[in-house]
Parts: C-alpha cells; structure tokens; sequence
C-alpha cells in the first residue's frame, strides 16, 4: 500500500512541476493545478502531500496563499522595485505574476520604480523568492523635491517623499542663491555606494512649504511628471503654422454649415470633441462626434511627437493641468473653439430609434463649433429651467443617450460611479471647501456618443481588415476578465455584508451589472462599488484585441482625446494610414504599437496616482483645520490594525487605530470584514454608518486619525452570531465541524 501511495505521489509531482514549467513564474491556484490535472477526491491528500514535498524539495514555491509556481532558472532578473513606506520592496519581473521581495537593507543604491538588476538568493528553496539589487539598470527618478537644509559644512536636501529614504547632499553651486527652509528641485546625479549619500545638484527655488500652489507643484516632481516644456518644445510648437490653407482642406469634407458645439466642464481651457445630431429622411438620426485633428499639426516622429509620446496623457492635478501637448497646440490650435475654424477627424453614425448603428462614415473633416456648452448649462436647459434655440436638439440628444444606456446595460456594460470631488482654494492655495461632483445625465450623454464612436472605429478596423482573421495592425483599449480569485473575495465582502446574491461559475458583466444595480440606494452602495472597482482588473492599452469586459464590448479604442491621450492620436494616424492604402505593409507595425502600448499605460498609471496623491493633500489640509469636529462617515476598511473610515459628502478617509480602541478587546474577523468587542458584544464591519471624531492629522504621512463615537449601524444582537465563532479570550475563530 506504502508502495502504491509512493508511486502515485511519484507521478503526481512529475505531472505537477509538468504544468507549472509552461509558465514559470507565474503563480497558480491550487484549485486550478488540482482541475487540469483531474485529481479524484480520494487522491487530494496524495496531492496535497505532494506539493508539500515539492516545495520543501525547492522544486516549487509556495508563492502565495494556495498558490505555487515553478521557480524560474536564471539567478538575475530586471524589473522595476516598488518599495513600501516600511522600507522594503518588491521587484515586478515583466512576464511574472510572482514578483521578488528585497528586504531594505538589500536595496543597494535603488529607489522606488527604478529599474534594477536583482540576484536571486540561493537559500530561496521552498520560500518565496527573494532577492538583493545587484545595480540600478534605469533611475525613475530625474528630480527630487525637499526642504533644504544648510550647515557650515555642506547642504543637503530631505526629500518630500518617503519612499526616497536617503538625504541628497547638494554639490556647491553658485547660480542658485537658496535659503535654509525652502522647497527646492534637485538634479539627481550620482549615488555609487550605499555607504555613502546620494548626490544633486539645484536646478530650482519653489519657494517656502506655505507658499501657494509649492504643495502641488511637489507632487508633480515626486511623480516625475514633466513639469515644464523644454525651450526646444515650445520653440518648435511656436513653428507649427496656424491658418488654414487650400491645401489643408484637400481631402476633407466640409461640415463647416453642420450644427455642432462643444460640451466641457466650466473651467476647460481645450476642446478636442463636438458632437451633432439630425434627423435622416428615413427616421434614423445621424449622429456625428468631430474630434480635434492633432495628427495635422503633430507629424510623426517630430521633437513635438517623442515628447507626447514620453508624456503619454495629460495630467489633471487639484490646481494645474501638466499637458501633453504645448498651450499654442492644447488651447489654440487644435482646441475647437466657437465659431472659428477647425480641423477635425469626424464619425458619423445613422442611429436608428433601437440605438443601433446602422451605417457610419469616418473621415477628416472641417468644422465650425457653433456654440461652447458647459454641462451644468446642458442639463438646465434639457429640464427646461433655461430656454435656448439649441434647446430641441439637446432633448433629442438627451433621448439618444437614455437609448444608447439601455442598451449598453442590457448587453452588459457596468455603470461605475465612484465618487469625485472639487476644491474652491482661496488665493494662497489653501483648501476652504471640498464639493462632490455631480454626474449629470449631461455628463452621461457625451460619454454615450464618445463610447459609441470608439466603439465604432474599433469595429470598422475589423471590417476593412484584409485578412478577417488577422485584423490589420491597431491600437485597443482592453479590459481583462476578472480572475477567479479576486472574485471569491469580492463575494466573500458580499457574503460578509449580508448583501444576497446568486453565485455563478462564470462571472459575466452582465451578470456583474445586475447585481451592482440590485443595491443601488443601499447605505452600502459606495463601498461595495469601490471593493468591486479594485476586484476589477485595469483597462489598459494593447496591440491585442481581447473586448472590453467592463463595457461589455467586443471592439473597443480611444479616439475621442488626442490633445490629451497619445494612443488617440496614434489612432488617427492609423485611420489615415488605413484609408489611404489598407494593402499597405504593416511589417514592424505591431511592435511599434506594443511600445506605444507599454508607455502609454506606464504614464497613465503615473498620472492617476498622481492625481490621486494631489486630491489627498488637499483633504488632509482641509480636515486638520477642524481637530475636535465630529463627522458622519462609511466604514470603508476593516485591517488588523485598525478601521478605516470615508467621511459623507467630503470623502476624506482616516484610521481609527486599534490601539486607541480601548472600550473592549476587539478581534478582527478578516472573513467577515468585522472587528468584534469580546466583551461589549460591539461589532464594527465594512460599511456601517459611524459618527467619528477628527484627533489628528499628520501631514508629512498623509494620514488622518479619528476616534469613534457612535456605530450608528450596530444592532442588537448582531454581533452575537459571530462572537459564538470565539473562544472567551482567545483571538482565533473556533474551527467548526463540517455537517
């Protein structure tokens, strides 16, 4: 028997490191090595023994939690470090899931995102693999921001960012006269030994910590955002001829007499869509979405194209936007602005009542904007409020939009809709007020078209294609499924919350709509939409069409935003290319696109942490000016540390810290998301409504702690179902007996 059990161990682990050596590295989940494998129900212990000594053999990692992976051969990799504000890092390897964890002191001279050479230890075997940085291959980072410090004896500059955890001390330089105390931008230049401290040169004064707008200017260089345009750039953007000549109207339909106008927020300063709506002979409508034609004015692989192209996408801070593109292109030139003349890229659709798309042109063309919208001014007139020659084709329009929504819900598109503020600073910069956004169905309406025409020219890539097969060489926006694991953890927080739903094999997004929509009004609905957005893999760019899971499409790319997003204007490039010649070799064609692809998410990445870290600041300075004040909020995060807490209407997120929780023992249950007092029977869970006080505020962290006053959500009784699972005094759950 021994001998059997030996022999079927034997084959299972040659059929287990089998299927984990066609993709090494990657981590994968038990469940799904024991599905492909086809283990019987009465060999898993045989299995689970298995993996155990493959493991302890160093054949395998345990990579994660019922995760394993194949360790690859080779002893070095590249790939850019990540670093925690504890001081350790992880190192993403690119064609790995299962990235490499260096511990501080083996950081060398690497800080967060640089892209470095790792050396795997050799001790690694039956862990996860770890490693130390051998050299930095590429520094993220060409600029730091920090306060300036002089001594007698040398400067030195501590940076802003904690993750840069090293001083820079500043070689001596005439040319700028800064002062003890001031913000400042370093040039990094060197750091060749660990022992000792990197060096930097000033390259400029931001002024004191309290200065206006010296804040957010620091986020921007902590990101390595391009702050300024080179005299270079703006020299070149100054020789962009304006005007438009015979020439440039060769080739291009004429659609200066058509109705169209712009539609932006208030404080826009770029307009790069207009959209038109009239009723065809046949009852269909035409439906028409002018995109700025950036691809006139910005040539291929000019100075003005490889900077887009290191920009990637415009950024939109609290207080600035950092543009893509330069002011005489981003405002002047391209911007469709009213009543003048502008070169456009339009697609027109014939719509019928259905929402269907029953033809469509897509081609350059000239345009007029007749008028420039604001959406709070749409919304007013399509309710009436505001009466407007343009008032009958806003309701058609409006009309448009209700059909387009349905329709995308009903094939399964989701209908995110997360929370956004604004701030009124006052004349230094300071945050006097924070107000929700509020998306309007004027909102919805242009995002509707502006879907609807990505959607389009996506599809129309397929059908001119050649080779039906093999569809001709293009640019996508994509949106992965979600994995099998991130879903059993979102329904986990769905089971936790005691929100009913119907679990399926196979999550579909429609499936996904439905149950998002099943608690819309909900006290929860926040919370559960974010935990759903995070369970969510990311849209990306790729050369690969693989649909768009999140709206449900199967084609889909970004076409609408070429002054602000390089991939669209690559798009427009690529129409041109198509329509000119479709025969037209395409060798190389993919990999330039997968390039374009790779930096176009890198910088979109960069630009939403950004964005996001700037919006932080400003909450945090708001709310440390109201210490003591109480506030109603959302339990958004429930950790072995601590709750979080989303204040209403504001959405500033603070921790209560466990340790400051000092009415009951509290045990935190991770299954149900809850923190349960031991004694007081008190439980505190994603989602509930609680009334915090404000204690504190550490700005340099941005980190904002509240105490709690009241769970305005605990209910009698509540929390006795779960305190059963507890032990009088011990901190883990009591194993229950399977029925």
């Amino acid at each position: 028997m021994a001998k059997k059990k030996k022999k079927i161990s034997k084959r299972m682990q040659n059929e287990i490191l089998a299927l984990l050596k066609r993709t090494p590295g990657v981590p994968v989940n038990r469940k799904e090595i024991s599905r492909q494998l086809n283990i019987h129900k009465s060999d898993f212990y045989i299995f689970m023994d298995s993996l155990i000594d493959l493991v302890k053999a160093g054949k395998i990692v345990h990579a994660r939690k019922q995760h394993y992976a194949f360790a690859p051969k080779q002893q070095t990799m590249i790939g850019e470090l990540r670093t925690t504000r504890a001081g350790y890092g992880f190192v993403l390897v690119e064609g790995q899931e299962m990235d490499v964890f260096v511990a501080q002191p083996n950081l060398n001279t690497a800080f967060d995102r640089d892209i470095v050479e790792i050396q795997l230890y050799a001790n690694s075997r039956g862990k996860r693999l770890e490693g130390f940085v051998r050299k930095v291959v590429k520094r993220f980072r060409e600029q730091i921001v920090g306060t300036l410090h002089v001594t007698p004896y040398y400067n030195f500059v501590v940076p802003d960012d904690p993750k840069v955890y090293r001083d820079i001390l500043i070689r001596p330089d005439e040319s700028i006269k800064a002062e003890d105390g001031q913000k400042v931008v370093v040039r990094f230049e060197k750091w060749e030994k660990n022992q000792h401290n990197p060096e930097g040169t000033l390259t400029e004064i931001l002024g004191r910590p309290g200065d206006p707008g010296v804040d957010i200017i620091s986020v921007a260089y902590s990101f390595n955002l391009p702050v300024h345009f080179s005299e270079k750039i703006e020299q070149e953007a100054a020789r962009v001829r304006g005007g438009i000549t015979e020439k440039d109207l060769a080739g291009r339909e004429d659609l200066r007499a058509l109705t169209c106008f712009t539609i932006d927020p208030i404080d826009a300063k770029d307009f790069d869509d207009a959209i038109s709506m009239e009723r065809k002979d046949n009852g269909n409508w035409e439906l028409g979405v002018h995109i700025a034609d950036v691809s006139h004015y910005v040539a291929k692989d000019t100075v003005l194209d490889k900077e887009a192209l290191r920009r990637g996408t415009s950024v939109y801070l609290v207080d600035r936007v950092i543009p893509m593109l330069p002011e005489r292109l981003s405002n002047e030139l391209c911007s469709l602005k009213p009543h003048v003349d502008r070169l456009a890229f339009s697609c027109i659709m014939e719509v019928n009542e259905q929402a269907e798309v029953m033809d469509y042109r897509i081609f350059p063309s000239i345009i007029n904007s007749k008028r420039r919208f604001n959406y709070e001014e749409v919304q007013q007139i399509i309710d009436g409020q505001i009466q407007d020659t343009l008032a009958p084709v806003l309701r058609d329009m409006d009309t448009m939009r209700e059909r387009l929504s349905r329709k995308r819900f009903q094939n399964g598109g989701i209908d995110f809709e997360t929370p956004e503020v604004r701030f009124v600073l006052d004349e230094k910069g300071n945050p006097v007020e924070i107000i929700p956004k509020q998306r309007l169905n004027s909102h919805r309406l242009v995002e509707e078209f502006m879907l609807l025409a990505n959607q389009t020219v996506a599809r129309h890539i397929r059908r001119i294609s050649p080779h039906k097969n093999r569809p001709l060489p293009f640019l996508y926006r994509v949106h992965e499924k979600p994995n099998e694991e991130k879903m059993n953890r979102f329904f986990g927080f769905l089971a936790a919350l005691q929100i009913p739903y119907k679990p399926v094999k196979k999550v579909t997004s429609k499936y996904f709509q439905n149950l998002l929509r099943s608690i819309k009004g909900t006290k929860e609905e926040i919370v559960i939409e974010e935990v759903a957005l995070r369970s969510m893999m990311k849209a990306v760019y790729s050369e690969k069409n693989i649909g768009h899971f999140g709206l449900g499409f199967r084609d889909y790319t970004h076409f609408t935003s070429p002054i602000r997003r390089y991939p669209d204007l690559t798009v427009h490039r690529l129409l041109k290319q198509y329509a000119d010649d479709p025969n037209r070799s395409v060798q190389g064609e993919i990999k330039k696109l997968k390039a374009i692809a790779d930096q176009s998410n890198k910088m979109e990445r960069l630009a939403v942490e950004a964005e996001r870290e700037s919006v932080k600041l400003k909450q945090v300075e708001y709310i440390s000016k109201y210490i003591g004040e109480s506030y109603k909020g959302l339990v958004s995060g429930v950790m072995s540390f601590g709750i979080f807490v989303e204040l209403e209407k504001i959405f500033v997120e603070g921790i209560i810290p466990l340790t400051e929780m000092k009415d009951d023992f509290y045990i935190y249950d991770e299954k149900t998301y809850s923190m349960i007092g031991r004694d007081t029977d008190q439980t505190i869970r994603l989602g509930d409504e609680v009334v915090v006080r404000v204690e504190g505020v550490d700005a340099e962290k941005k980190r904002v702690e509240f105490s709690l006053i009241e769970n305005l959500s605990d209910e009698p009784g509540r929390s006795q179902i779960r305190i059963e699972q507890y032990d009088n005094g011990n901190k883990k759950p009591r194993k229950r007996r399977k029925r």
